[in-house]
């Protein structure tokens, strides 16, 4: 039997504190603490899976990500890809697994995406003729083709995330790890990278891992979903698996315009336990989920709550739970972004 793309047993990850600045050690300021990554993560992620991996700011997604790249070294534990010690077989490892980090780095703006992409091809010891064609077949798979001999100062940001995909893809890896792929796109941009992401899996039979600040994005994508939390793995499911175990407690979502202090009022509603607010849209019009085992007699009190101090009660009604209230639920906080 083939063995699972990626097998992790008892990772840790600890980074050493950083220096003390001057003006701290001038003020006996003490050294700071190591900082914990990841504590003890197990994970099997099978072939031909999208798994996506979730976690607030901190949590050790990233860090993660490039212990399987082969970026960083585990402080202990066994990580392998498909069954290769990453720490012994860091040269196979890098032949089977392509790498996505995104972000405006890791491509040259003045040069075009051609040249872009032959010039990694060759870094990868790709022969010239094959790294022509192969940039080629790359360009051709995310869409950008007819714009391969532009210059990448011109691509907007959704073409950018592309071509950091199509440089992923150079060596025909198995496995692709993206590492928010979609963070900073217009919706156009995210869907289209998006599709490209799921048709890697569908279409082509590759195994990705994706982390992702963006919970629909999770739900709507990934086969099963890993959470994160303070270094430490606290479910993996599939996001309809989540969402049912929680269905129990279901949520209350209440719609307002204006208002003051309606979080901490609403929280304070017998049987609510956690309050989840929206942004408010460009009418003052915001919406909070209330998680817990709200009875029907108190949804009177909720609404009460919801028009207290001017504000104006636009809806009021029972929801199934999103993936963003189980993740709100078993962490305790939502999602910043950043480098996790």
């Amino acid at each position: 039997m083939d063995a699972p793309a990626i097998e992790v047993r008892g990772i840790t990850k600890t980074f050493p504190p950083r220096p003390r600045r001057f003006v701290e050690l001038l003020r006996g300021k003490p050294r700071p603490p190591p900082v914990e990554a990841l504590r003890g993560v197990d994970l099997d992620v099978p072939r031909g899976e999208l798994f996506g991996l979730l976690g607030p700011n901190g949590a050790g997604k990233t860090t993660l990500v490039k212990i399987l790249a082969t970026l960083l070294l585990p402080t202990a534990g066994v990580a392998r890809v498909a069954g290769l010690d990453v720490a012994r077989h860091e040269k196979e490892v890098r032949r089977l697994v392509g790498v996505v980090l995104g972000g405006d780095r890791g491509l040259y703006w003045r040069l075009t995406a051609r040249e872009n992409l032959r010039y990694f091809a060759q870094l990868y010891g790709m022969p010239l003729r094959r790294a022509r064609e192969r940039s080629d077949e790359v360009l051709g798979a995310v869409g950008l083709l007819d714009r391969g001999d532009d210059r990448v100062e011109a691509y907007s940001k959704g073409m950018k995330q592309r071509l950091h995909v199509a440089r992923g893809l150079l060596t025909d890896p198995e496995i692709l790890l993206l590492d928010e792929p979609t963070i900073g796109l217009d919706p156009h941009g995210a869907r289209d990278v998006r599709a490209l992401v799921r048709g890697l899996v569908d279409d082509e039979g590759r195994t990705v891992v994706l982390t992702t600040h963006y919970l629909g994005e999770a739900d709507a994508l990934s086969d099963r979903v890993g959470i994160l939390h303070r270094g430490r793995l606290v479910t993996v499911a599939p996001p309809s698996e989540l969402k049912a175990r929680h269905a129990a407690r279901g949520v209350v979502v209440v719609r307002v315009r204006g208002g003051d202090d309606l979080e901490k009022r609403l929280a304070a509603v017998a049987g609510v336990e956690r309050v989840l607010a929206g942004a408010a849209d460009a009418d003052g019009t915001r919406e909070f989920r209330l998680a817990g085992a709200v009875a029907d007699a108190d949804l009177a009190e909720v609404a009460a709550e919801a028009t207290r101090g001017g504000a104006h009660l636009l809806g009021l009604r029972r929801d199934e739970p999103s993936l963003e209230d189980v993740f709100v639920e078993l962490t305790g906080e939502g999602l910043g972004e950043g480098e996790g």
